[in-house]
């Protein structure tokens, strides 16, 4: 437990941004990590995305860094906030699972759309919920490239699994 963080805070759902933000700046660095890792292993159909992939979440990953060490918005950092519905499914995330040496389209689609929904309804209700500012900003352009992801993704796997015959 972070100091000033109290077990009735735990009970009560509160958290402040700094958690928040240092969560998620570890979601995007497990996913940065993992992609990477994977497109030596993944098939040339897939690698372009795979590769597309890593370089997004460190774009997001260096964002959150950014944000976390501004001084400008220390105090808002510490503002306390009401956890996330979906907060344990997201932090379930950074847990990677391990595909192997050669890892099936499906199972990397599969994976990726599931991180990716995950990341987008996280991202989404911090935005409702987060106090306005450059902290609520970058919630609501992550939600918007989350959902644009998902929605790559899903379109890749139908054309990759279903009309490709599988993998």
């Amino acid at each position: 437990m972070n100091e000033g963080t109290h077990g009735i805070d735990l009970l009560l759902g509160k958290t402040n941004l700094g958690e928040i933000l240092a969560v998620a700046t570890s979601f995007e660095a497990s996913a940065r990590d993992f992609y990477t890792d994977l497109i030596p292993k993944v098939s040339k159909r897939i690698r372009y995305l795979v590769e597309e992939l890593a370089a997004e979440e460190e774009d997001h990953h260096r964002l959150f860094r950014n944000l976390a060490e501004r001084d400008d918005l220390a105090q808002q950092i510490q503002a306390e906030v009401q956890r996330t519905a979906n907060d344990s499914r997201f932090s379930d995330c950074i847990h990677l699972p391990e595909l192997g040496d050669e890892p099936d389209d499906q199972a990397v689609l599969q994976y990726a759309l599931g991180r990716e929904h995950a990341a987008m309804l996280h991202y989404a209700e911090l935005a409702e919920t987060t106090p306005e500012g450059p902290i609520r900003d970058l919630f609501r352009y992550l939600a918007s490239e989350e959902t644009k992801h998902k929605l790559a993704l899903e379109k890749l796997y139908y054309e990759t699994i279903h009309r490709g015959g599988g993998v």
